[in-house]
């Protein structure tokens, strides 16, 4: 049994470049169509005749299949024929759906020794004075509770470059002011596991190395006090973690005041920094799928899986997340932990996420989405084998909970829901500084105060949506260019972005509206 990447690198149909079809493995009963196909075309290769109208991405079925049996595609399992599936027919969720099946986890099975690069890659970075490193270089402003939300952002937008371009323009070196609120804070147990969680998400980011200095302010009565915060994160305050309140300060407007006035005295002392080179083995890269299509799982998941097995190599750290979107297809991963324990403590991952559901009436296969199904994908099952191919062919080494922080090296994964903004907000939480983000439909998003690289699968998206898009994955599907070949030239806009080149996110000013931690627990 082998990861879904495994199946398909190289260059798709190298030998047949023309087909309109795409076969993944030799053992599927689909192949995904590159364009529109329209019924009575024939698939000589597959010796088949399309019957109706399949969309780009979707799925055609290549032999009979019996109501009620396995439908593969990566060699695994999607999901169960609804109804009786005759060859040519479109493979969708009008005849496929979800189905119990037995996993064989076989944990450490396929886990191998890590090969090293002989001469680690750099990057450009900023080196804090306690050694941490940087890839941006921000003044954050976070909250305690959502009643503070206004003045925060009040703050910040006094120091916008494209409103108040004469703010920072003595602070060239400073990326901008960033105010990141939420909706908690108040209303909750204060000794539950949502407050907990809220913290661990605020401490995260009140010591993230791209921040050059923060202030955290609260209302004065909430829920979740910041001496709280602080004690259970084990900060104080000093000159670049400033806290406050508005009830103490006097109100709304001499908060505002004295919050600018905090942030201008940070100012100089965080202007003074100076990139350098840096080994690549402090690059943390969250991994992110959103607004998936049929695709995904074929040109720009194998390529970030590509890209993540070089930064591994160079002695950096990946974070794969979205529990929820690694469901049915986990043994993949539990067979390439470094020892068994990692293994299970991913499938106890995945057995409080079925209990989860299960309390709130839920199915985990409310995912895909809309969007996701319109782009070809029919089951949480199907999503999950293209999605885990973002993690490449490296051993997991580490199994994290929420926010917590990251300090291993190598494919590491975090437990977070299957939503971009909140499973991004943890990762970075954790230490990432780097987020690369594949998309299919077409998503727009970024994650101050770490930079957001968006990844196209398809040609058609990218040529639709480019000013949002950082690297065209297309090429894949055309067989213009390999997965390898495309993984390298990730790698090295990673490397490039980190070392100050800006994202199209960044550009548009993405960032401070996508912090949103993950609450649970009831609120009373």
């Amino acid at each position: 049994m082998q990861n879904a990447s495994q199946n398909i690198t190289g260059r798709l149909d190298e030998a047949r470049p023309r087909s309109p079809v795409i076969r993944l493995h030799r053992d599927d009963d689909v192949v995904i169509a590159r364009e529109q196909l329209v019924g009575g075309a024939r698939l000589p290769d597959e010796g088949i005749t399309v019957s109706g109208l399949i969309p780009p991405g979707h799925k055609i079925a290549t032999r009979a299949i019996n109501e009620g049996e396995a439908v593969r595609r990566y060699g695994q399992i999607i999901g169960f024929a609804s109804r009786a599936i005759a060859p040519g027919e479109h493979v969708h969720t009008h005849n496929v759906a979800m189905g119990e099946f037995d996993r064989d986890y076989a944990f450490s099975a396929s886990a191998r020794a890590t090969q090293h690069a002989q001469t680690p890659a750099t990057f450009d970075g900023i080196v804090r004075p306690d050694g941490r490193v940087a890839t941006r270089n921000y003044i954050g402003i976070l909250t305690s509770v959502n009643c503070s939300a206004t003045v925060a952002r009040a703050i910040a937008d006094h120091f916008r470059r494209d409103t108040n371009p004469e703010s920072l323009a003595a602070y060239p070196n400073v990326d901008g002011v960033v105010a990141l609120t939420h909706g908690a804070g108040c209303a909750v147990d204060p000794e539950g596991e949502g407050l907990a969680m809220l913290q661990r998400t605020l401490g995260g980011y009140a010591t993230h190395a791209n921040f050059a200095g923060v202030l955290v302010i609260g209302l004065g009565c909430e829920t979740n006090q910041i001496s709280r915060i602080l004690e259970t994160q084990g900060l104080s305050e000093a000159p670049f973690l400033q806290t406050f309140s508005i009830q103490e300060t006097g109100g709304t407007a001499k908060t505002v005041a004295h919050g600018i006035e905090v942030v201008k005295g940070m100012l100089a002392s965080a202007n003074r920094v100076e990139r350098q080179p840096v080994p690549a083995s402090h690059l943390i890269v969250g991994l992110q799928c959103g607004g998936s299509d049929g695709y995904s799982g074929i040109s720009a998941n194998p390529a970030l899986g590509a890209a993540v097995d070089l930064l591994v190599a160079h002695g950096g750290t990946a974070i794969l997340s979205e529990t929820p979107e690694i469901y049915g297809a986990e043994h993949l991963l539990t067979r390439r932990a470094i020892n068994r324990e990692v293994g299970e403590q991913l499938v106890a991952r995945i057995h409080w996420w079925e209990d989860y559901c299960a309390r709130n009436r839920a199915a985990m296969n409310n995912n895909p989405s809309a969007g996701n199904k319109a782009g070809g994908l029919t089951t949480v099952l199907e999503k999950s084998l293209g999605g885990i191919a973002k993690a490449g062919n490296t051993n997991l080494v580490e199994v994290y909970e929420y926010a917590q922080r990251v300090d291993a090296k190598g494919l590491v994964f975090m437990d977070t829901p299957g939503y971009d903004p909140i499973s991004a907000t943890g990762q970075v939480a954790g230490g990432a500084n780097l987020i690369c983000f594949t998309t299919g439909r077409g998503s727009a998003y970024g994650c101050a105060p770490s930079p957001s690289l968006k990844i196209a699968t398809n040609d058609a998206l990218w040529n639709r949506q480019q000013e949002d898009m950082d690297l065209n994955c297309g090429p894949i599907l055309s067989g213009e260019k390999s997965i390898e070949e495309m993984g390298e030239a990730l790698f090295k806009l990673m490397l490039d972005t980190a070392s100050g080149e800006r994202t199209r996110s960044e550009n548009h000013g993405y960032g401070q509206n996508e912090f949103v931690p993950w609450q649970i627990g009831a609120i009373t």
